[in-house]
């Protein structure tokens, strides 16, 4: 039973049928309840775009919480389920049930306060030395402005975060990093925000260190062809050997035409298997 706390004009909280009525954020909210079936293959898309985006930017909230707070302003929603909702629909890239981030596509805040010119990411031996243009001739006022930086790590869905880098007037900001993080996937990205809180920048993307990681398919379909070339390098070595022995001639034997079938059938499954590692 649903009550309608306002008269018969208000909003309801509570359930009819397969329906259940509450406030979320002072905004009245309906959601259906129960079993809704098998998902066809749009829904199914549209949950593992959710699963994929969400795996990714929950690391990434604190930095959001900060970058997209002017953005939620005024509105029902948070900063993080703006940020979700943007990258959920531009930031991803392949098809179901292969999707994955564009990292390069990601957007982590939005705003009309000036960016910042020559962008760059080095790798030294002991951390990452992130620098930018200075616009002190153009824009002193900016030179106040706060830097706001992450570096993303991907195969384990971790977030290096530093709101307040430094000013911008500095040019530049060293993040140490372990030896494991210089060497594993980084993705990067930097924002500025004023003084007072009251206007940030767009974000951008500073780039790649070391390659992407594999997604969870490439993984499984290397794991696979490494079983499968195990196997067969194995029937192969015993195949051509007994082809030797008996002068490159099969041998007329059960055994043999089973140990040959297996080996072309091995070959076949190498030579077609789907995402085959290069």
């Amino acid at each position: 039973m649903a009550l309608s706390l306002n008269g018969p004009h208000g909003h309801l909280k509570g359930k009819i049928g397969n329906l259940v009525f509450y406030l979320l954020n002072g905004q009245p909210v309906v959601r259906t309840i129960g079993d809704p079936g098998k998902p066809s293959i749009n829904q199914k898309g549209n949950q593992q775009a959710m699963s994929v985006t969400m795996k990714v930017f929950k690391s990434m909230k604190s930095f959001i919480n900060s970058s997209f707070e002017l953005e939620a302003r005024g509105t029902v929603r948070n900063p993080f389920n703006l940020a979700i909702s943007y990258n959920k629909k531009n930031a991803l890239k392949g098809a179901y049930p292969n999707l994955r981030i564009d990292y390069s596509k990601i957007v982590l805040s939005y705003g009309d306060l000036p960016l910042a010119n020559d962008l760059k990411m080095v790798k030294t031996e002991t951390g990452v030395l992130i620098s930018w243009g200075l616009s002190n001739q153009d824009f002193p006022a900016l030179n106040n402005d706060m830097v706001m930086l992450m570096l993303h790590h991907p195969l384990d869905h971790r977030s290096t975060t530093v709101l307040n880098a430094c000013r911008r007037d500095a040019g530049q900001h060293f993040i140490p990093l372990s030896n494991t993080e210089l060497n594993e996937p980084i993705e990067a990205y930097i924002c500025f925000k004023s003084a007072n809180g009251k206007k940030i920048s767009d974000s951008a993307y500073l780039g790649n260190l070391n390659g992407e990681p594999d997604t969870p398919e490439e993984e499984s379909q290397k794991k696979k062809y490494a079983v499968l070339k195990t196997r067969f390098d194995q029937i192969e070595l015993d195949y051509l050997q007994q082809l030797n022995d008996n002068g490159g001639n099969p041998v007329d034997s059960k055994a043999f035409r089973n140990l040959e079938k297996e080996y072309q059938v091995l070959k076949h499954k190498l030579e077609h298997l789907p995402r085959k590692p290069v």
